[in-house]
């Protein structure tokens, strides 16, 4: 699997680094310098608070060769000024035991409804198929967060079973599936 930037039509997904994630506990101020883009008055996206931060730095510490399967910073490219910091991607952690990995996102408040959270998911989900030991990508939520759930289904996966707690509901997508689907 390669490392490093994963970029669509619209997005820059930057892999989170020890150095960045530090300069986002530290606030916008330190974030949008240490990043180069502009931070948006609505950062950071919910759900993306100092402790998620705090977790991923830990564990991007203690496994730094394991970069690439945890967060991103969701860049959104605009002509004629620095990209806007559109929100995290990634996923948490490397597959495990079965091949499964899971993915999580959230975008701004104010970049709702564009398309982004797809757009992101999407090429991490191509990523994550790009590893031979991979075999089934997950994602979870609540089940009120239907805009949530509209990703997932727009990302091809389909409802599964055995969530990790109850009123959670998970959504997969298998290699078989996305191989059809390509």
């Amino acid at each position: 699997m390669s490392g490093g930037d994963i970029r669509t039509d619209r997005l820059t997904l930057r892999p989170a680094t020890p150095a960045a994630l530090e300069a986002a506990l530290s606030g916008p101020g330190r974030l949008g310098p240490a990043l180069g883009v502009a931070v948006p008055a609505t950062w950071p996206p919910e759900y993306v608070d100092d402790d998620a931060l705090r977790w991923t730095l830990a564990r991007l510490v203690a496994h730094p060769d394991e970069a690439e399967w945890w967060m991103y910073f969701v860049l959104l490219g605009r002509v004629g000024a620095l990209p806007l910091l559109a929100g995290t991607a990634g996923f948490k952690g490397p597959p495990d035991a079965s091949g499964t990995v899971e993915v999580g996102y959230g975008i701004v408040a104010e970049r709702h409804r564009e398309g982004l959270a797809s757009e992101a998911t999407r090429a991490l989900i191509r990523r994550a198929f790009g590893r031979p030991g991979v075999r089934r990508v997950i994602a979870e939520t609540l089940p009120e967060l239907v805009p949530s759930i509209g990703v997932m289904r727009r990302c091809g996966m389909v409802p599964a079973g055995d969530p990790s707690a109850p009123g959670i509901v998970r959504y997969e997508l298998s290699r078989d599936a996305f191989s059809a689907r390509s």
